[in-house]
């Protein structure tokens, strides 16, 4: 009797959420449903980076109990903050880029090597800074034009530059796991993370039970307490035999083919996350040419703003594992299909959430302050930047798609154009010499974004990526 194979019917939707949640898959992202691939990834890796903005939303909260001046102190801090977020993302960028390709090349023990180099090379990175970081703490501020409340303030700015290794390692070390396509361990390490700093900063702002009372500082504190059981966890799952990347005894050396390579793709990754992060401390200096009040609006704005868009970059990234993976397997046109398909669920998703965000800014801002002269700036600024989110949301994912590809130059490229040359001197000229103020200010960042991700569509479709060796 012949035997009858009944084709096994696809997972449903529900198993693959499931999947992707438990990090049980262990298959090729180079073969299969393009869109079960992105939902596999996309999806712990969204809730991945929504964690990450979790700890600057539950920051602000808390400390914007403490006034227009805490609330000024961290924003200022914070952007200061972005030049280790761009290098640690820089670096992040490189690992992945090498690992995924590594792991499409059927290669795990190479990709273990890769993370190994990565690791040192941002250690490296973290030491010299955080040095330099808390030693110059309060000039740092002042350049900022941070006002004497806001000076007073800054042992939380010391803390958070001092401790700055974590931040490094978290970033860094998810970007191996992103890469490996074990996208649920980056997950889990930030809720893990998270409880801890939303558990912690209320005791030691406030001063709650056995804590001491540290105001603004505090809230330094309990983030930097949380990401470093993070890093701690992650340093855990990385010595795990059975995980998609394992780093063994043999693998713990210096290797300088390997190093040199990460440099290259790393050095002008750093480069192009410098240009938008330092852009952003230009936008800053021009709000603090308004006063603390200004700040205070931008901060909140901004707060609000990377809260919402974490689940871009987390589809971005995804999209950005299955170009260097799909690559690495030989199949550039199933790489370009994976981008263009996540580019699409994102603007859908992304333009909708601009739309609520247009419509009840006033209710958002809210939740985060009641104070007279902050709120009707906040508002109207957080209108003008979630007008663009579709956008936006086509932006990040084609710079990320080229970054996985390993062409790191090109949004670096774009990036120096469009913040540099374009939304700094738009901001000043807006918000300084033609009087609109704050207003002006935020424009010329919604403009900026959206040129800048028109350009990356045209450049992305000549395709020259595609031939980008790692």
């Amino acid at each position: 009797m012949t035997e009858i194979h009944v084709p096994t019917p696809p997972p449903s939707l529900w198993q693959t959420v499931r999947e992707s949640l438990a990090g049980s898959h262990h298959g090729s992202y180079t073969t299969g449903s393009i869109d079960r691939a992105l939902l596999l990834l996309a999806i712990p890796m969204v809730l991945e980076l929504v964690l990450e903005s979790v700890f600057a939303v539950v920051d602000v909260f808390f400390v914007s109990r403490l006034g227009p001046a805490a609330i000024a102190t961290v924003g200022l801090s914070e952007s200061m903050l972005t030049i280790i977020y761009a290098v640690a993302m820089g670096l992040g960028m490189g690992a992945t880029a090498i690992v995924a390709r590594r792991m499409g090349e059927q290669d795990p023990d190479a990709a273990a090597r890769a993370a190994v180099q990565a690791i040192v090379l941002g250690l490296c990175v973290a030491i010299p800074l955080g040095i330099l970081g808390f030693v110059f703490a309060r000039p740092l501020l002042g350049l900022m034009g941070a006002t004497p409340d806001v000076l007073a303030n800054s042992r939380f700015t010391a803390i958070v530059f001092g401790f700055n290794g974590v931040i490094l390692m978290l970033f860094l070390i998810n970007a191996v796991f992103r890469g490996a396509g074990d996208a649920a361990i980056a997950m889990r390490v930030l809720w893990i993370a998270n409880i801890f700093n939303i558990c912690l900063d209320p005791c030691f702002i406030f001063g709650l039970g056995p804590f001491p009372r540290l105001g603004v500082a505090g809230a330094a504190v309990a983030t930097t307490t949380g990401r470093s059981i993070g890093v701690l966890v992650q340093l855990i799952a990385l010595s795990r035999a059975n995980g998609r990347i394992a780093i063994t005894r043999r693998h713990l050396k210096l290797e300088p083919t390997v190093m040199l390579s990460m440099l290259r793709l790393s050095g002008s990754a750093v480069f192009q996350m410098m240009i938008g992060t330092t852009s952003y401390i230009g936008v800053m200096r021009i709000f603090s040419s308004f006063g603390s009040v200004a700040v205070a609006a931008c901060t909140i704005v901004i707060r609000i703003i990377m809260f919402v868009l974490m689940p871009s970059w987390g589809l971005s990234n995804a999209a950005a594992t299955l170009v260097g993976q799909n690559l690495g397997a030989k199949q550039p046109e199933r790489a370009e299909s994976s981008a263009w398909r996540a580019t699409g669920y994102n603007v859908a998703v992304l333009g909708a959430l601009g739309l609520v965000f247009v419509v009840f800014a006033n209710v958002v801002v809210g939740w985060f302050t009641s104070d007279a002269e902050v709120a009707p700036i906040a508002t109207r600024g957080l209108r003008i930047i979630a007008g663009g989110f579709p956008f936006y949301a086509a932006g990040y994912v084609l710079t990320q798609s080229f970054n996985g590809a390993g062409d790191t130059l090109t949004p670096t490229l774009i990036n120096l154009g469009c913040f540099w040359m374009f939304e700094i001197p738009l901001a000043y000229v807006a918000g300084t010499k033609l009087g609109y103020g704050p207003a002006g200010v935020f424009w010329a960042m919604a403009v900026a974004f959206s040129v800048m991700s028109v350009v990356s569509a045209v450049l992305f479709r000549r395709g020259t990526w595609k031939l980008k060796r790692v």
